[in-house]
């Protein structure tokens, strides 16, 4: 579980983010630092949407749900 505070302009909001056990080898990228993730989970959300449009508690899977492309992208983006 990650605590991540976004602020743009006057407004700031949090968030609570699982990493589920074992999601990072589905994504393909086993050995990444799970803080690292996390955080280019945000800079891909954060291209796409306000951070007050960003669930206040989820887990790394529910992107997908919102953004289908983010488990191909993401891997992609944290590169070798």
């Amino acid at each position: 579980m990650f605590g991540v505070r976004l602020t743009e302009g006057q407004a700031a909001t949090d968030h609570r983010v699982t990493v589920p056990p074992g999601y990072l080898d589905e994504l393909g990228i086993p050995e990444t630092d799970p803080e690292a993730v996390v955080r280019e989970s945000f800079a891909f959300l954060l291209e796409r949407e306000p951070a007050t449009s960003i669930l206040p508690d989820f887990s790394l899977p529910e992107i997908a749900r919102y953004f289908p492309e983010y488990p191909a992208e993401l891997p992609r983006r944290l590169g070798p």
